[in-house]
């Protein structure tokens, strides 16, 4: 691997990132709803504005960000054992290409892991594709039978 750094997103970063975010839709065969730099400079506006619900991590190298994913952040019920509840989930994990199967997926984990275990969460999950599955769970995540989704239809907006 050459000499990647994982840190903290900058808002430098943001419409890098968002560009990546981007890119991901287009790698996997979806349809975009408006151009790159469109995009790319509204997802930077939101991550500015996401309060601490959403971090991000990104790799870099001398190509500048190669990677990025997300840790968000979402409060949860009080129990009687626990009254501040936190859970996290991991998002939009990416890597470009030409640097996967180079250990910058697992060092970006685990950065994502070890702030999720700083700020007290109880868990993490991560909503993984099923050729992701396998690095998931080589880098610490279990199949859960008990956890479940539906997924919602709803109307695409542009904006």
């Amino acid at each position: 691997m050459t000499d990647v750094e994982i840190r903290a997103g900058r808002d430098e970063d943001w419409a890098v990132v968002g560009g990546l975010r981007w890119d991901s839709l287009q790698e996997f065969g979806g349809e975009a709803l408006e151009d790159r730099a469109t995009f790319a400079e509204r997802f930077a506006d939101w991550a500015r504005g996401t309060g601490g619900a959403h971090e991000c991590f990104v790799a870099t190298a001398e190509a500048g960000v190669i990677g990025m994913m997300w840790l968000a952040v979402v409060r949860r019920v009080p129990a009687a054992r626990a009254f501040d509840r936190f859970s996290g989930d991991l998002q939009c994990a990416y890597v470009v290409p030409e640097h996967r199967s180079s250990g910058v997926g697992a060092l970006l984990v685990r950065a994502v892991l070890d702030r999720a275990a700083e700020r007290g969460l109880e868990r993490v999950t991560v909503h993984s594709s099923p050729l992701a599955v396998r690095f998931y769970e080589r880098n610490g995540f279990a199949v859960d039978g008990k956890l479940m989704h539906v997924v919602l239809q709803r109307p695409v907006s542009t904006r």
